[in-house]
């Protein structure tokens, strides 16, 4: 089609095309990146807090998988962010605060977090928890470099 484009317009087509190759070749660049398995030897443990470590584990732009291990005592302070969140208790005892409500959870519990909405965690027996955040954590990326 391009070939029978005539002058200015002939020349905004071949950019338009030229971009959007460009485009797609960073998209697939991004896709190859993207570890599609994912081994937990393979992903090292990140300090975030005096007894808290964590690993991301697998993410997209619109998922992210993290694993946070907290030693007894260690404390996830109170905060909020504009994802949506789901956190497994996968070991340990947790005393979780989510809107100012508190409970105890323990291996197998679940809990939700919207968007928005002020939580963190006092871990009472050592543990670890696998957060779902959604869309994924960009910030905690940022950090990673």
């Amino acid at each position: 089609m391009v070939g029978t484009l005539r002058g200015p317009v002939r020349w905004k087509a071949i950019l338009i095309y030229k971009k959007i190759n460009n485009l797609i070749e960073n998209f697939m660049k991004a896709a190859d990146l993207q570890k599609v398995f994912v081994e937990n030897q393979d992903v090292e443990w990140e300090q975030v807090a005096e007894g808290i470590k964590r690993k991301i584990m697998a993410w997209d732009d619109k998922i992210m998988l993290v694993l946070v291990a907290f030693e007894t005592g260690g404390i996830g302070t109170l905060h909020h962010h504009y994802h949506s969140q789901v956190s497994f208790v996968e070991s340990g005892v947790f005393e979780v605060e989510i809107d100012g409500k508190k409970k105890n959870l323990a291996t197998g519990d679940v809990f939700y977090i919207p968007p928005h909405v002020v939580h963190g965690a006092v871990c009472l027996e050592a543990g670890t928890l696998i957060d779902v955040f959604s869309p994924m954590r960009e910030d905690f990326l940022e950090k990673k470099d």
